[in-house]
């Protein structure tokens, strides 16, 4: 590759880790073609980049954007499944794409700053996604509030009816 080529997808790949919430380095030794566009098009339902670049163009990319972190796992075959939204998203997608088959392997990840060994990174994907998350935080703070509303409700509901009874009592 001529060498402003080179730059040129070092560039790209610099655009890519910059804001990247997630960055999975996967081995994909015995995908074919099809099987990497299969998860390709998996990746893109979630918006999650996968890069598939020559070590030392992201060793580069790596060291201009400041994760220098991931510079000893890019060894070998490797792709770069990057997340900007959702930092979990890409191991997900690896997972349910993966069932019974050993490819593409996760080697490690970067997530909201923190370095992930393999076995870590593979614990994310019992992670509920963000807005499941969300939802079981709505539904711890209302939970204590619909009692307190139900036991406003009781209380005035028996404030009517002891007023009720005292009017009738008055009026016989």
């Amino acid at each position: 590759m001529p060498q402003p080529e080179k730059e040129l997808k070092v560039g790209e790949l610099n655009v890519s880790l910059q804001d990247a919430k997630g960055v999975f380095l996967t081995d994909f030794t015995g995908l074919t073609v099809e099987e990497i566009t299969r998860l390709r098009r998996e990746f893109r339902k979630v918006d999650v980049e996968y890069i598939v670049v020559k070590n030392t163009l992201a060793r580069r990319s790596a060291q201009n954007v400041g994760l220098e972190k991931i510079i000893p796992y890019l060894t070998g075959p490797t792709g770069l499944a990057i997340s900007k939204t959702d930092p979990i998203a890409p191991v997900r997608v690896i997972y349910d794409f993966k069932k019974g088959k050993e490819k593409p392997a996760i080697k490690s990840a970067f997530v909201e700053g923190q370095m992930l060994d393999q076995d870590a990174a593979e614990e994310m994907r019992n992670i509920p996604p963000r807005d499941v998350l969300l939802g079981q935080v709505v539904s711890g703070i209302a939970a204590p509030l619909s009692g307190l509303v139900g036991s406003l409700n009781a209380l005035l509901t028996n404030l009517a009816n002891v007023l009720d009874a005292i009017k009738e009592k008055k009026n016989s």
